[in-house]
């Protein structure tokens, strides 16, 4: 739709939108289930955003946070080994170790990411998170190039989990499962001739793994290993992604996942102040469902969790009114950014 009244935020039909969504699952996210974290992470973060955490019942939080806890990958039993810890996407392979069938019995990176975030937003005080074991899952899955894999089971590994692997390590506190040194070396490896950052090195630039390599350099405290020359051409490759939204690589249509993943990259280099706040604003209503709510990648198109939670974080970007204010590098509302802090407070005074 692209009319006037579609410019508003259709705020109540987010909120049942992503209600929903907490609830009952429609049958074309299935092959999704594996993953279910992240559309709780959506969700969740979805309704934060909007101001409207309250909207889930206390008891409904209570089990979102019982769930998650369950999907915890606990140290072996026999040994101690600590390598397989983290969160797993769901219950649907959630084995126990003494079955023998434990292969796939192991923590991914993105949602153990997600899992705490979760947490976070709804104000768990982490206190039952084995913050050693994570720490050690972190640990073992970092490789020799300074990136990380996603999971002990075997996967790709690339910029996205390098992301999630810092952000673990921010949330809990904790560097000596993350070698920064290392994974800094393979960011600066990953920058392109266009200046644009890769998911691995000599790949095609794209929008999504820079955000991932600037939050990360952001994180560690290292965004003062790139020259100045550096962020300037990264800064004018960022801005020449917006079209009226933002496309995630040059020649592809524009997205409103990119209206985060570049708004995002440009706040980190403090610079989207330069973008077109309006012209990214419009796009990413034009893809605003007002009946039944939810955001989608493009104009016309199906809405999902995804989109409809980056569409609006982009928006809490660049100072939409109705959202809450969201920290970049962690994708996270300030509010619960400062929840953590407070957490680190503690831990730092008990320690």
């Amino acid at each position: 739709m692209n009319n006037e009244e579609n410019k508003i935020l259709a705020h109540r039909q987010h909120v049942k939108y992503f209600m929903r969504f907490l609830n009952v699952l429609p049958s074309s996210l299935s092959s999704h289930d594996t993953t279910r974290v992240t559309i709780a992470y959506f969700s969740v973060s979805g309704l934060d955003v909007l101001g409207s955490i309250t909207s889930i019942s206390l008891d409904l939080q209570s089990r979102i946070i019982e769930w998650l806890y369950q999907l915890q990958v606990e140290p072996n039993k026999e040994n101690g080994d600590m390598s397989a810890c983290g969160f797993q996407g769901s219950s649907t392979i959630n084995i126990d170790f003494e079955s023998g069938n434990n292969h796939y019995r192991c923590g991914h990176l993105a949602m153990t990411y997600t899992g705490l975030c979760i947490l976070l937003t709804l104000g768990d005080d982490l206190s039952r998170l084995n913050r050693k074991a994570l720490i050690e899952g972190v640990k073992a899955l970092q490789t020799e190039e300074g990136n990380f894999s996603a999971t002990l089971s075997g996967c790709e590994s690339d910029m996205r989990f390098v992301y999630c692997a810092a952000c673990i390590s921010y949330i809990l506190n904790d560097w000596s499962g993350f070698n920064v040194e290392r994974a800094t070396d393979y960011i600066i490896k990953s920058i392109g001739y266009d200046y644009g950052i890769a998911q691995c090195p000599e790949l095609e630039s794209h929008g999504g793994t820079t955000f991932c390599a600037l939050a990360t350099l952001s994180l560690t405290d290292q965004l003062n290993k790139l020259t100045e020359y550096q962020i300037e051409r990264l800064k004018r490759w960022l801005l020449f992604r917006q079209i009226d939204g933002y496309q995630g690589r040059p020649n592809k249509p524009v997205d409103t996942c990119y209206s985060f993943w570049v708004g995002a990259s440009l706040k980190i280099l403090d610079s989207l102040q330069l973008s077109n706040y309006a012209n990214n604003r419009n796009y990413v209503y034009e893809t605003q469902d007002c009946v039944v709510g939810g955001f989608s990648k493009w104009p016309d198109t199906c809405t999902d969790p995804m989109h409809t939670y980056l569409g609006l974080a982009g928006l809490s970007l660049i100072g939409e009114n109705g959202l809450l204010e969201i920290v970049p590098t962690l994708n996270i509302s300030k509010r619960a950014h400062d929840h953590l802090k407070a957490l680190h407070e503690k831990w730092d005074s008990e320690s």
